[in-house]
């Protein structure tokens, strides 16, 4: 296994100077998320066929050529499985590398099965056995040793290896537009932050609670979030989700009320009690044209069973005339997040900014047709650039 360890700004801009003449790279990262709200990166591989490289985000401070060569739109990017790859990117970058070919949804689409690991796909596609005894690396931590540097670098190495296999497989189905069209709407969502406002639509057993409770949950849970981005800490690392729902309920106006609730972390308390008390204070003096609708639940819907029902079929139609998973075409969650973008007046599609899945990328020219034949759908599809 041969490569090169970057850690400076110079050596950077030569691989990227190289790798840009190249029709595509094989690119991959490591992070460390544990106790963050977003990914820390912790190396960044690349090969373009004549380099490998492993560069230190750790020890370099100008990333533009990098940036540069990542949103190239002449250069395909190879990645397995990007979703994390592109938090990543984003948050550590500010870039979404473009254009993007999956290697686990092209696998996917041309029926090698759903959702394959990347070591399953080398093995298959490659006769090749990964080792995967360094997947819970701290990434962060140097030096790196040999052993963790070499198993980095064959995630690159056996991708770039089995991309010209796949795209073909791809190809000769006529499926490469979706595998793009697919990562772009991925995109998407990555770059696209709920608004705070918005973020109470999230918390498990919302509907459970109306009125004043809602108010306030909706506040404690844009208040987290906030708190949670500004210092990059993982959202149940401020305070537990399950602890937002019953303060929220039981109204506590006393230290003492809130360590009185079953499940509170003394840590939580000490840092946040007057801060969560003062929240539950200004909602109990807010009118009542503060307090948001009663979360809806979207299988409650009426209509709900009968509506999945024709919708799962249609997906089903769909996916055996494509050939690909029905998974692939429309899962259960795709399914429920049409549902509420149609339905409800508010929901966190919408919020976003986006149009669900199911109208989106590759699948929108089969599904859209199908759907304007859905009664309790048709309204709120035919509102889409151009469904009619």
């Amino acid at each position: 296994m041969e490569y090169t360890f970057i850690t400076d700004t110079q050596a950077l801009n030569d691989f990227c100077q190289q790798a840009i003449k190249a029709p595509a790279i094989a690119v991959d990262t490591e992070f460390v998320r544990t106790r963050t709200l977003y990914p820390k990166l912790g190396l960044i591989q690349i090969y373009d066929g004549k380099q490998l490289v492993l560069v230190d985000p750790l020890s370099i401070d100008d990333f533009s050529s990098l940036q540069a060569l990542l949103t190239n739109p002449k250069l395909v990017k190879v990645l397995h499985s990007c979703s994390e790859d592109l938090e990543a990117f984003w948050h550590a970058l500010k870039v979404i590398p473009t254009p993007i070919f999956d290697s686990q949804f092209a696998a996917s689409i041309v029926g090698m099965g759903p959702a394959l690991g990347y070591a399953k796909l080398v093995e298959i596609m490659l006769g090749v056995v990964v080792d995967k005894g360094e997947s819970r690396t701290d990434w962060i931590a140097r030096p790196l040793s040999e052993q963790q540097c070499v198993y980095a670098a064959n995630d690159v190495l056996y991708l770039f290896q089995l991309y010209p296999e796949l795209k073909a497989k791809v190809e000769e189905q006529q499926k490469l537009p979706w595998v793009y069209a697919e990562i772009e709407h991925l995109a998407r969502k990555k770059q696209s932050e709920l608004p705070l406002d918005a973020v109470y639509l999230t918390i498990k057993n919302n509907w459970k609670l109306a009125g004043k409770q809602l108010l306030t949950l909706k506040h404690l849970a844009a208040w987290r979030t906030q708190t949670a981005r500004e210092r990059d800490l993982a959202l149940n690392f401020v305070v537990r989700e399950e602890n937002l729902i019953e303060i929220a309920k039981r109204q506590p106006i006393t230290m003492n009320n809130l360590r009185s609730i079953q499940g509170m972390n003394p840590h939580e308390i000490r840092i946040h009690g007057q801060t969560l008390l003062a929240i539950v204070a200004e909602c109990d003096g807010l009118d009542a044209a503060s307090v948001p609708p009663k979360v809806e639940r979207v299988n409650f819907y009426p209509e709900y069973k009968n509506t999945h029902s024709q919708v799962k079929k249609i997906c089903e139609k769909i996916a055996n005339e494509l050939e690909v998973p029905i998974e692939l075409m429309g899962s259960k969650k795709q399914l429920n997040q049409l549902f509420k973008w149609c339905w409800f007046d508010i929901d966190e599609t919408k919020a976003l900014g986006l149009l669900p899945d199911l109208l989106s990328g590759w699948r929108r020219e089969y599904l859209v047709p199908e759907l304007l034949k859905v009664d309790n759908l048709r309204a709120a599809v035919s509102q889409i650039e151009g469904a009619e």
